[in-house]
């Protein structure tokens, strides 16, 4: 085999590789975070205004919140059956409140515990579109949402966050099995979003996670939630990266071809 040979399936070797690492990265990777713009029309929109401030664990059946045919039911609690707050949370969430540091994974099928500490809608002065959905106790509780049929996407607007990287919106599937976590990225108020990476239908639930130190504590605003179809998909930059160069590996592989 001549050198110039060599060099040609080199080439084409590294682009298909570059393409099957995108597709196997797009296969392990179960969801990809998203902003509120993507969204789209028809997707569903809690602002928690619906209802008074102090209600508790609050149930939106689509006529509630305006949604139309095929809209889910979404509730709330703490956690989820199979979760349980830890017994050690110093080791678990170091820093955090130990009353919001969950540990476990849910069950299936996906379900919310009655015995976790409730959810309650409450003013929250550092929020700009106030009223807000706490846990217990206010600002320093877990949140858990489920809905009745499974989703695309979800997110809502998290925070009051006053550290980086300290909180998580995580998406379960009815199984209770884990598809994937979206972390704040700064401090304030911040949307936390994620769509599935194929756009399919597969998010029953998902969990406000403490992932590190929140001193100030948070609470959850205009949870937006959506089916196939009315959240835009958006590659990760990593991924886009890969596919560029496998991509490109390709293209350069078949131009040496036709040129010799």
């Amino acid at each position: 085999m001549s050198i110039t040979s060599a060099v040609k399936r080199g080439i084409a070797a590294t682009g298909v590789a570059a393409c099957m690492a995108v597709a196997a990265s797009s296969a392990n990777a179960a969801v990809v975070r998203v902003a509120e713009a993507d969204f789209l029309a028809g997707s569903g929109l809690i602002t928690f205004s619906e209802f008074a401030v102090g209600t508790v664990n609050p149930t939106y059946a689509p006529a509630t919140y305006g949604g139309g045919a095929g809209s889910p039911t979404v509730t709330f609690d703490g956690f989820f059956q199979g979760q349980s707050l830890s017994a050690t949370p110093a080791v678990d969430c170091p820093g955090a409140a130990a009353s919001a540091c969950v540990v476990g994974n849910p069950t299936g099928p996906l379900a919310l515990d009655a015995a976790s500490p409730d959810t309650f809608i409450t003013n929250d002065g550092a929020n700009p579109t106030s009223p807000v959905l706490s846990g217990t106790p206010t600002f320093n509780g877990p949140i858990a949402i489920l809905f009745d049929i499974d989703l695309a996407g979800v997110g809502f607007d998290g925070g009051f966050f006053n550290a980086a990287n300290s909180t998580g919106i995580t998406a379960f599937a009815r199984d209770g099995s884990l598809l994937g976590t979206v972390t704040n990225t700064g401090t304030g108020i911040e949307f936390l979003g994620l769509v599935t990476d194929d756009g399919a239908e597969r998010i029953a639930g998902v969990f406000l996670d403490l992932v590190g130190s929140e001193p100030a504590g948070f609470a959850i605003d205009n949870l937006r939630f959506g089916r196939a179809g009315q959240i835009r998909v958006v590659p990760e930059p990593a991924t886009m990266a890969l596919m560029g160069m496998g991509f490109a590996g390709l293209a350069l592989s078949r131009r040496r071809r036709k040129a010799s």
